[in-house]
């Protein structure tokens, strides 16, 4: 199982990441509210601004204060350490 550092040293698995996006749309605010409701939302931000909200595939969301960009560097960088 690949373990992706999110920030603040928390780590969520790479293989139940649907989609890395950012918050600013209201479909995305939507989501994430209806997610707090059901009890299915995990703030992994720190108390800092959101930057990324992660789908996965449990139906869980998980709010990032790391930028998409970065989160989706260090995939990339886990899945060539994993390829070699």
């Amino acid at each position: 199982m690949k373990l992706i550092n999110i920030g603040f040293g928390s780590l969520v698995a790479a293989g139940r990441i649907l989609s890395v996006l950012e918050p600013d749309s209201a479909p995305i605010k939507r989501i994430v509210q209806e997610a707090r409701e059901r009890g299915m939302l995990i703030d992994a931000s720190y108390g800092r601004k959101t930057a990324s909200v992660i789908l996965m595939d449990t139906d869980h969301i998980i709010l990032s204060a790391m930028q998409p960009e970065e989160l989706l560097r260090r995939m990339e960088e886990k899945q060539k350490e994993d390829e070699l």
